[in-house]
């Protein structure tokens, strides 16, 4: 009885174990083919501008097509790269689509400097999407420290309406001169 006991806790961890390297294998296999379709992802895009070569393994794989718009925008191809990173930012995984929606801020905000900063006033439009889709990062990850310092920055150079309007309400209250006098006003001409 023993015996019996022994061998059937045996074949059990035995089962448990072919189980549980079965699933293992099958996420390994999952990876790779993640991988294989993030590299040809990238060669695909730095190697033409058409379709890519297996649209269908990309089409179905997130990573694939993060991979591809990170490549277009290594390539200089603003509209396709920050039209992948759209997509990725609507998707289900939250994950790609929060780092889509930062790296998208990012691409319009290189952009926006791209001229310098002389040409802020051009700029601007791209300047204010950055500003948008920094904030719409905060409030999916408020934790995110990087979107967070972006859009200081994008504020610097842009700065809101209503802080530009409190800035110069408290300068004209320090230049105004307020007198003693009981019947004086200042502000008459």
């Amino acid at each position: 009885m023993r015996r019996r006991t022994v061998h059937a806790l045996f074949g059990t961890a035995a089962a448990v174990c072919a189980v549980l390297a079965g699933y293992e294998g099958l996420r390994l296999r999952e990876a790779l083919r993640v991988n294989e379709a993030i590299v040809a992802a990238g060669k695909d895009t730095a190697a033409r501008e058409g379709a890519p070569a297996d649209s269908a393994l990309d089409s179905s794989i997130p990573e694939a097509q993060f991979a591809r718009a990170v490549a277009l925008a290594k390539r200089g191809d603003y509209e396709g790269a920050l039209k992948q990173y759209k997509a990725l930012s609507r998707g289900s995984r939250a994950d790609l689509a929060n780092a889509a929606l930062y790296n998208a801020a990012n691409l319009q905000l290189r952009e926006a400097l791209k001229e310098g900063r002389e040409a802020r006033v051009r700029a601007l439009p791209l300047i204010e999407l950055a500003k948008q889709s920094y904030r719409s990062v905060l409030r999916r990850d408020p934790q995110s420290w990087d979107a967070r310092y972006n859009l200081d920055r994008a504020l610097w150079l842009a700065p809101e309406l209503d802080e530009v309007l409190s800035e110069s309400i408290t300068r004209d209250a320090e230049n105004r001169v307020m007198s003693t006098l009981q019947s004086t006003r200042a502000d008459l001409p």
